[in-house]
């Protein structure tokens, strides 16, 4: 993404508008004519980081199902950068008030 007032290159963590924060855990991920179980490496109320091995597209659709203590939310995202080989960064669309209180509550506070 390019900042429009400087004419540079933003870099994914300037762009985040919430604090990341470590937790792993398994979540199931469907879309992009994919379909598996990933870890992710951080989460916040914005979005989260899966390891993978499977490339799925930037712009790709994915619905997501992450336990959170004893329950569990299903969210909608979108693949907003890829590192090969590696994982995805996926940012939540349209998340409901309950599944953003549930997350708030779950993740490690510093």
């Amino acid at each position: 993404m390019i900042d429009e007032a400087t004419n540079e290159e933003i870099s994914p963590d300037e762009r985040r508008l919430h604090d990341r924060s470590r937790l792993i855990i398994n979540v199931h991920f469907d879309g992009a004519d994919s379909t598996g179980v990933a870890n992710t490496k951080d989460i916040s109320p914005g979005g989260l980081y899966l390891s993978m091995r499977t490339t799925i597209p930037v712009g790709a659709a994915l619905t997501l199902r992450i336990p959170l203590g004893n329950d569990h939310i299903v969210a909608n995202g979108e693949v907003v950068y890829t590192n090969p080989g590696e994982g995805v960064g996926v940012k939540f669309r349209e998340l409901s008030e309950e599944a953003l209180a549930l997350i708030e509550r779950s993740i490690p506070q510093s």
